[in-house]
């Protein structure tokens, strides 16, 4: 191989190809990254379970592959000089130059890297923008930890030309719906998509108009195990494994009622969260006292640092279409004059920030049941996003 190369394109094509090297490989050649020359240069990393690749033109006087340290390729071509830069192979070893700077790497034979898997079949496409913000938007709920892998995942459903996605923890919900563009008539599927892997990908592809996103379902076309999904826009494509696993029947914990609403601009709720939260020990919980025309928001007890911060709000009690008395004789008030309740801050903050609107509308149904954070209804009294956040139980 020889070749010459744009030092920025090049070190983002590392960077984005980089994110699928796995930390502990199962074997040395999978902390390899290769590099393919030809007409363009192809830079290819997997980990068995995620793939990535970018191509970026490239000056070929000699064609070939090779493969070098994916982590040590990606600190060198960061800190290389604004000049174009040569990679040479021979042997064992590949040199790479840029200005005045040379380094020699060590390679691996090439035949032993695995294939790649193939790109599954396209299933439709949408505005790379706006598939990064439904993706951060409806991934804030998602498990970090892995004791219920299910919940780590983005749950995405196709429905013809609607998509939404959908995460729990189990304390809260976020669900995100959109139009797309399918490219398969009928097109009717759920599956789970690791919620990292998606996050990342759906934000590193912002640099392409679209991003063609490909579906292989368990079973289809000889597909082994739970599945793939493949995504692809502005010369970089990856593929991820689906999750297994079942997702919880999540539609019926989303209210058909308000008994009621608390209004706010969200920017200074935002803030004032942040600000009251600082006195919250870990694992406790920001109070929240809603009457007409304010909001109080409190932490911290009495043998404790404490803080409170008033804002303009708008209350209105539209009580329980069922009938039922909405105060609690001996819990936290929920009626005419106000409610009282309390979250997890952080929570309540993630929901925030993933609204996207200036007002926050925050709808209750019952004492102690789940809020739902949505923004600013559109003209059609509905929300395209919803924050489903179950509340900390108050003390009499």
């Amino acid at each position: 191989m020889k070749i010459q190369v744009d030092r920025d394109a090049l070190a983002d094509a590392v960077a984005w190809t980089a994110r699928a090297l796995p930390t502990r490989p199962a074997i040395p050649v999978l902390a390899c990254m290769r590099l393919q020359a030809a007409d363009e240069l192809t830079l290819s990393s997997f980990d068995y379970d995620v793939s990535a690749q970018a191509s970026i033109p490239v000056a070929a006087e000699e064609e070939g592959t090779v493969l070098v340290s994916g982590r040590l390729l990606a600190e060198i071509t960061r800190s290389l000089p604004a000049r174009p830069v040569q990679i040479s192979s021979d042997g064992a070893r590949a040199t790479l130059t840029c200005g005045s700077a040379t380094f020699t790497l060590l390679t691996m034979p090439s035949e032993d890297y695995p294939s790649l898997p193939e790109m599954p079949p396209a299933a439709g496409s949408i505005g790379s923008d706006a598939f990064a913000s439904a993706v951060t938007q409806s991934a804030t709920a998602a498990a970090r930890d892995d004791t219920l892998p299910g919940l780590t995942g983005v749950r995405m459903e196709i429905e013809n030309d609607s998509l939404t996605l959908v995460s729990t923890d189990r304390y809260r919900l976020a669900v995100r719906e959109l139009r797309w563009n399918p490219s398969r008539p009928g097109l009717s599927a759920s599956v789970l998509v690791p919620a990292r892997a998606l996050i990342d990908t759906a934000r590193s592809l912002t640099s392409g108009a679209e991003v063609l996103i490909a579906l292989a379902l368990p079973g289809e076309g000889g597909q082994t195990g739970d599945g793939m999904i493949g995504f692809e826009g502005g010369g970089r494509r990856t593929t991820t494994r689906l999750l297994g696993g079942e997702f919880p029947p999540y539609r019926a914990l989303l209210p058909g009622y308000a008994a009621a609403v608390g209004e706010l601009a969200t920017a200074p709720f935002s803030e004032a969260v942040k600000r009251v939260a600082l006195v919250a020990e870990r694992n406790t919980a920001l109070r929240l006292s809603f009457t007409p025309g304010q909001v109080v928001l409190e932490a911290g007890t009495g043998d404790e640092a404490q803080a409170v911060e008033v804002l303009d709000a708008s209350y209105e009690f539209l009580g329980d279409p069922d009938g039922e008395q909405a105060d609690q004789p001996d819990g936290p008030r929920f009626g005419p004059d106000g409610l009282e309740a309390a979250f997890n801050p952080n929570y309540l903050l993630d929901g925030l920030t993933a609204i996207d609107s200036d007002t926050a509308r925050l709808s209750f149904t019952k004492p102690g049941k789940a809020v739902l954070i949505t923004g600013k209804p559109g003209p059609d009294g509905g929300t395209d996003y919803r924050y489903l956040l179950m509340p900390i139980r108050l003390g009499t």
